[in-house]
């Protein structure tokens, strides 16, 4: 028997049974080709299926021409899409997994560029991230719109799935009908609560008109807009779910929280509490007797099994939890949780690429977009194996050594610090970042269930690695900061890098300047953590403004509120020119205006990595195989280290 009695226990929505309460609910990849589910995305969803999940959502599909806010979305109302529906519903099916599909129409959060067409919205306004004044919808806009949603449902039911989610949540022209923010008419469709409701209300009949009761039918519903000027609240989206219910029509409640005014709490990064929607699941779930999902930041079993015991939620959504491990639910079941990849909500693979407009991806799994050549089941032991030596045990050298151990080879495996981890462990040592250090310890943890051969505390020099007679060598050995990155006389202990400080090597004074050439958390997370300690930070960027990469991450508000409260100071747009001493000369970037700051007790530089290719350079030639990965090749962030250590894993 499992030890999770509820969450692998089945449930009835409506006229489906899913066959366990694991729900890989509805969230961007980037995949679709042509407007239509391309085979990259239909085997990402069959490898969460494969896994097993018990309920896939599939990402938000277009009800509309007028809704295209970005470039690979799938248009449901198109019929060309029935086909590949089919593929991928008879592809789930395989696995006993139900597929449900999610429509919507973004209404004005988004922009015309792609559609070339006018956003539509409830009533005028700008959305706060494509700042684009949306049309009012006419009533025969909102005729023409209902008739769509019929006919994309429609479509959804021919292409064989088993239910349909609609969105009421975070990215909605509904909701944004709903809210009174977003909803100024003054006709039927605008007001009261009622009139606010009524295109919803109207909606949701005209797809059970069209494709009948038989089929589950929900809503993905908005629990809070949690906006300073009201909008939809808690008590507000309760009133709305007990009069869906009402209605007789919808068979479950799905759960989104935020907007787009406030996204770091629609996609909540490792700043934010685990399973932190919680109370408004329960909320929710006191006030209606329909199955309630929950969703966000639940990346384990037993907290899902919590969730469920206390009555607080009927479904768990895992969306970053099954992008970073597709068999957590298996994994879970056959009682090996302690070989779940866990998602560590970094951001940085999947929603910061989303961000940008790239494919999904994962820090932690590489197989992310790729399960056809990566995914379940194709790694196969090698036709010869070898022996194999890896230098340098930080992410990239992790993930080599154990990729190349599952094929067979003889892999030793070399770190000259006495533990695991290289940078990753100084990464976790910043404010609040203790989750990023998730990657190593699953590595080391499969490692140690692995036949190989790590020698901690040793320095790999040619000679050594010579003397061991390998058939191929890995270096992993990573990157060191940039000992002299701006012109000057200048040196430790006033004078030190961000590792420096993380490492405990050097200690700041009590006024302190970061240079911030980083515009990530080693800058800021550094930053915070000499707050934390008592100092006085004052942190200088030649950005246009400080953590310049950390927006599509969902990281900067909430970053910058903390630093803001912990009285450091930003002062953006200076290109730093020397430093002497702890003097720092700066030049504003667009004023051209000459600035000195300080002097400082301490200048702490976050001005990038140099990559360490010493070791490379002087094996280059005398071994059979030899190759690099991660930052001695050149400095970047953990994703990419991890992908290039699993290719090189899987060529040896």
């Amino acid at each position: 028997m499992s030890e999770f009695k509820y969450l692998f226990s089945p449930l009835k929505i409506g006229s489906v049974v899913i066959p366990n309460r694991i729900h890989f609910a509805a969230h961007m990849t980037n995949y679709a080709e042509n407007n239509c589910i391309s085979e990259r995305l239909a085997y990402y969803y069959t490898e969460r299926a494969k896994g097993g999940c018990g309920l896939i959502t599939t990402e938000e599909m277009g009800v509309h021409p007028t809704d295209h806010p970005y470039q690979k979305l799938v248009d449901a109302y198109h019929p060309e899409v029935i086909p590949g529906f089919k593929k991928l519903t008879d592809s789930i099916h395989e696995y006993d997994t139900r597929i449900f599909a999610q429509l919507n129409h973004n209404g004005m959060q988004g922009d015309g560029k792609i559609s070339r067409l006018p956003v539509w919205g409830p009533s005028a306004g700008k959305d706060p991230i494509f700042r684009e004044v949306s049309k009012e919808m006419e009533p025969e806009d909102i005729a023409e719109c209902i008739v769509f949603f019929a006919k994309s449902a429609v479509h959804a039911v021919e292409g064989g799935f088993d239910g349909i989610e609609l969105q009421l949540g975070h990215s909605s022209l509904i909701r944004q009908f709903l809210s009174p923010l977003t909803n100024h008419r003054e006709d039927e469709y605008g007001g009261s609560f009622e009139k606010r409701l009524r295109f919803a209300l109207e909606v949701i009949e005209a797809i059970r008109n069209a494709v009948g009761t038989d089929l589950p039918l929900g809503v993905r519903l908005n629990a809070d807009e949690m906006h300073p000027k009201g909008g939809i609240t808690h008590e507000d989206a309760k009133k709305i779910a007990v009069r869906l219910e009402a209605s007789g029509q919808i068979d479950f409640l799905d759960l989104s929280l935020g907007t787009f005014y406030n996204l770091y709490l629609v996609e909540g990064s490792m700043h934010t509490p685990l399973a932190y929607t919680v109370p408004l699941a329960a909320g929710m779930r006191s006030v209606v007797n329909l199955p309630v999902y929950c969703t966000n930041r639940i990346n384990d079993p037993h907290l899902a099994e919590k969730i469920l015991e206390n009555g607080q939620a009927d479904v768990i959504g895992m969306v970053r939890a099954l992008i970073c491990d597709p068999e957590l639910p298996n994994k879970a079941m056959e009682s090996r949780t302690d070989d779940i990849r866990n998602c560590i909500a970094c951001n940085q693979g999947c929603i910061g690429r989303m961000g940008l407009g790239y494919r999904l991806g994962c820090i932690h799994n590489p197989a992310v977009g790729e399960e056809k050549e990566l995914g379940i089941g194709t790694l196969e032991p090698a036709e010869t194996p070898k022996k194999v030596i890896v230098v340098g045990a930080g992410p990239a050298g992790l993930e080599v050594a154990r990729v190349a151990t599952l094929r067979k080879h003889k892999v030793i495996l070399f770190e000259k610090n006495n533990d695991l981890g290289g940078q990753n462990i100084i990464a976790g040592k910043v404010a609040g970042r203790q989750e990023i250090t998730g990657i190593t310890r699953w590595l080391t943890s499969q490692l140690n269930k692995l036949d190989i051969d790590i020698r901690l505390s040793v320095e790999a020099d040619e000679s050594l690695i010579l003397g061991e007679n390998p058939d191929a060598v890995v270096i992993a050995v990573g990157s060191t900061p940039k000992e002299k990155p701006f012109p000057g006389e200048y040196s430790p202990p006033q004078v030190v890098s961000t590792v420096q400080i993380l490492t405990g090597e050097a200690e700041a004074g009590e006024r302190v300047l970061l240079i911030d050439l980083d515009g990530h958390h080693q800058a800021t997370g550094t930053a915070e953590l000499l707050a934390d300690q008592g100092k006085k930070v004052h942190i200088i960027t030649s950005s246009l403004f400080i953590g310049s990469a950390l927006g599509p991450l969902q990281d900067l508000y909430l970053t910058r509120q903390r630093l803001a409260k912990k009285r450091v100071t930003f002062t953006p747009d200076i290109a730093v020119l020397e430093i002497q001493g702890t003097l720092v000369k700066g030049l504003n970037v667009y004023s051209n205006e000459l600035i000195d700051f300080g002097p400082y007790d301490t200048v702490v530089l976050a001005a990038g990595n140099v990559a360490d290719e010493t070791l490379y350079m002087a094996l280059k030639g005398k071994v059979g195989e030899l190759f690099r990965v991660g930052d001695c090749v050149a400095p970047r962030k953990t994703d990419t280290a991890i992908i290039e250590g699993h290719r090189i894993g899987r060529i040896l």
